[in-house]
């Protein structure tokens, strides 16, 4: 599930060959001339198109990180003349099939489902990747992420931003205070939960909330995928989230039982909230606060929720809040969970292809992550245009070669279970439902062939 400083450009990208691109520099007759670096150098090879010359792009970003979407391109259009027109929906899927249907689909859609470019391709509506965007994925993706645009070998599109998933927060000063250290694996994990317990400093262990609208049950999503990867490896989580392997194979009850060790027990959570019956009903976004009262210790979320805190909240090693990467069962294990997007194509056209082209750059990633609040797995990434020390933590643990990297699983399930019966089930467990019952109830969703 996705939610959706100074400035550095890489070097530009060498797309005309691929392109078949008009080279023309930026003319001084159009609003090519106002920019904000005042240099379109790097944009030539991009080429130049009359003005008015639109590309209408769709996706789930919506404001206020639309608006910081809008002004990472903002060069670009000003020196090659094409103007981005983006639409933003909560209801990207639904209507993005209504469009299709229609015969109106987007020239590019921001999609952050790989199990949605997989239906997409299969059913002949998106076009395999140009040869500069191949080229770029080659270049500065990894090849895990690769993986997520490319469907029965073929490339469809190429990463956009990311988030980490699997961080657990903590308040540096509690610890320190507690003597509380940091644990390496997920056995010291376990028995960090049980000191902190019997400590009595705080009400509860860990703070937990799965509710988020209509995306009620994401949150317990999350917790599963980081202990089936951790727990079971690369291998046994792709013939999961591919249904090689049932959803109620032994490897992802284990996983369930794991999670509700630390969390689906009334010692353990909910700091300052509840009982195990509140992480049903709460909110996601609220759930760490307690954290900033020593009412909880730890809370399991992404890197987004840096955002979260209140205004004022330093986030640093040394600061209010801190946090710590989901430990694997040995030490050093560099095993992560996340989320992004893939951008694919409708439409072919030469503007079409050089704005798909710049989204999948160094260049663009470089614009995008300097205005803050979100990263890249892009490697040509400067993690100094990172906007905070987590975000820059999160761009080392994308870009470290030795790291194993997941697309979140219920992003790349089919619809009908990952944001179904795999939501849910989660709440139906949280509540009680045994783990056997509950993995019965998903697997029986998923669609047949």
């Amino acid at each position: 599930m996705r939610f959706t400083r100074h400035r550095r450009l890489m070097a530009p990208v060498v797309v005309a060959a691929a392109v078949g691109l008009t080279l023309t520099a930026c003319t001084g007759d159009t609003a090519n001339d106002e920019t904000a670096t005042g240099d379109c150098g790097p944009y030539e090879t991009y080429g130049a198109f009359d003005d008015g010359t639109e590309v209408d792009v769709y996706g789930t970003i919506l404001d206020p990180e639309a608006e910081l979407l809008n002004q990472s391109w903002a060069d670009f259009e000003n020196c090659t003349g094409i103007d981005i027109v983006y639409e933003g929906s909560d209801q990207y899927e639904e209507q993005l099939n209504v469009r299709i249907e229609g015969g109106n689909p987007p020239d590019l859609g921001i999609t952050p489902q790989p199990g949605l470019i997989a239906r997409l391709a299969q059913q002949g509506d998106l076009l395999p990747a140009p040869e500069a965007v191949a080229d770029n994925v080659a270049e500065y993706w990894s090849d895990d992420w690769a993986a997520y645009g490319t469907v029965d070998g073929t490339l469809y599109g190429a990463p956009l931003m990311a988030n980490i998933k699997g961080w657990i927060w903590y308040s540096p000063t509690l610890f320190e205070e507690n003597g509380w250290a940091v644990p390496e694996t997920l056995d010291e994990l376990a028995a960090l939960t049980d000191e902190i317990r019997d400590s009595g400093a705080v009400d509860k262990p860990w703070c937990v909330g799965f509710a988020s609208g209509v995306a009620t049950g994401w949150p317990g999503t999350d917790w599963v995928e980081d202990f089936v990867l951790r727990m079971s490896g690369p291998e046994v989580y792709d013939q999961w989230t591919t249904h090689e392997i049932p959803f109620n194979d032994a490897a992802i009850a284990e996983a369930f039982d794991s999670v509700g060790e630390f969390i689906r027990t009334d010692d353990n959570v909910n700091g300052g909230l509840g009982d195990v019956r509140s992480i049903a009903t709460t909110d996601f976004g609220d759930a760490g606060l307690p954290i900033m009262d020593n009412a909880c210790a730890m809370h399991h979320q992404a890197s987004f929720y840096e955002g979260f805190w209140p205004e004022g909240t330093t986030v640093a090693e040394d600061g209010d809040v801190w946090a710590f990467m989901l430990p694997g069962t040995e030490a050093g294990a560099n095993a992560v969970t996340g989320g992004g997007e893939i951008v694919a194509a409708f439409a072919d056209t030469d503007e079409v292809v050089a704005v798909q082209t710049y989204l999948s750059s160094p260049e663009w990633a470089n614009s995008r992550v300097s205005l803050g609040g979100v990263i890249s797995a892009n490697t040509g990434l400067d993690p100094e245009n990172a906007g905070s020390e987590l975000l820059k933590a999160s761009v080392a643990l994308l870009q470290d070669p030795n790291t194993t990297f997941r697309f979140d699983g219920s992003d790349v399930m089919p619809a009908a279970v990952g944001s179904g019966t795999f939501w849910t089930g989660m709440v139906d467990w949280i509540g009680g439902k045994s783990t056997a019952d509950t993995l019965d109830f998903i697997e029986a969703s998923w669609p047949q062939e």
